[in-house]
This record gives C-alpha cells, structure tokens and sequence, in this order.
C-alpha cells in the first residue's frame, strides 16, 4: 500500500509559521495579534487565522485579552523557568518509564527522522529550527506513552520556556552539531535497554 504524505492543514501550516517567529523573538512578548493583520499576511481567511490563535493560545504562547485579541505571552522569570525544568524531567522521564518495555522499530524511526533534520539545522546554524526539531524530539517521548495528562501539563509548560530552547543555542554552543550528537546519544541510549540509564541520559539534557 503506498504512503500518504502528510499535507498540514492550513491552521497548522499558520501556527507553525508563527510559533517559529514567536520562538525567535520577531514577535516579541506583549506584542498583539490581530486577525484582520495575519489574514492579510498569510492571503488566508479570518478561520484558519483563529483556529491557529487558538492553538497557540492553548500552546500558552499567546494570552487572550478580553475584546481585544491576544498577544503574546511574557517571558517568565528565571525562578519560575528552573522550576519549569524540574517539571519537565517529572513529565518526560515519567512518560519514558510508560512505554520503555514496547519500545519498536516505529519509536526508533521516528527518532531517526528527527535527527536527521536536527542535523541538517545544526549544519545550516539555524537555531530556530534546531530549537523545533530538539522539542520536536522531547513531545515524540511524551505523546508516546499515550496519556493525555501528561500531554495537557507538558504543552503549555514547554511553552512558557520555549525561548530559552533557541538563546541557549546561540550563547552556549560554538558548534551547533553538538545539540545533535547529544539527541543521537540519547536514542543510542534508549537502544541498548536500560531504563535506569536512558533516565538520567534524559535527565540531563533537560536544563
């Protein structure tokens, strides 16, 4: 039976745009949007315009404002964001040790085709889409264990601290390659079957 490639709707293809300009910076916090303005950016009607707010708005990246729209949500504090990290090692670790024992040559494929474009973004320096391939990575291990809670706690957590994802790219890493070979050692990781070190190899590349 032949594949059918995955087309995105004209909402996801409108988010995606937008939660990259949002992990970037172009839309800076505070910032308002209206959908008259992005339906003309995008030649699009109002509808996928406010399907794709309202993702986003879920996401907790943009705020909705009473008779006005939404805007983009504030950057939290450094306090409030190391507590979003010990959040994030309970809720990725904790879907990991769900589904450790079924893990499949699906899982693996997956992962594989993650990396690839992370490696090519890395190779290209461009650390936004570093930064969407690497959350990319960490949402394919929480959707994974197929638990809606965790989903509902992970999406708007990741999305108050997204924007540390593409600053530390830049700041931290002289070559971006490296953010690849870390992922690559995680699957390589989950590979060999021992929980208790896929963990903490997990772990420690949440900060």
């Amino acid at each position: 039976m032949p594949v059918i490639p995955f087309v995105p709707s004209l909402r996801e293809q409108i988010a995606d745009r937008l939660r990259g300009d949002l992990l970037s910076g172009e839309l800076s916090e505070g910032c308002s949007l209206g959908e008259q303005e992005l339906s003309e950016r995008f030649a699009v009607s109002r509808t996928p315009i406010r399907e794709a707010l309202q993702q986003l708005t879920y996401e907790g990246l943009l705020e909705g404002r009473r008779h006005a729209g939404v805007k983009v949500t504030r950057r939290p504090s450094d306090a409030i964001y190391e507590f979003a990290v010990t959040i994030r090692k309970s809720v990725e670790t904790f879907a990991l040790r769900a589904f450790f024992a079924e893990l499949a040559d699906s899982d693996f494929r997956q992962w594989s085709a993650i990396l690839n474009n992370m490696q090519h973004a890395c190779i290209a320096r461009d650390y936004r889409s570093i930064a969407e391939h690497d959350i990319a990575f960490h949402r394919s291990i929480v959707c994974r264990a197929h638990q809606r809670e965790l989903e509902a706690i992970w999406v708007p957590l990741l999305a108050r601290v997204r924007t540390h994802f593409y600053e530390t790219y830049r700041t931290n890493y002289d070559d971006p390659i490296v953010i690849y070979k870390e992922h690559a050692g995680i699957v390589d990781v989950f590979r060999a079957g021992d929980l208790d070190a896929a963990v903490l190899s997990l772990e420690n590349n949440i900060c």
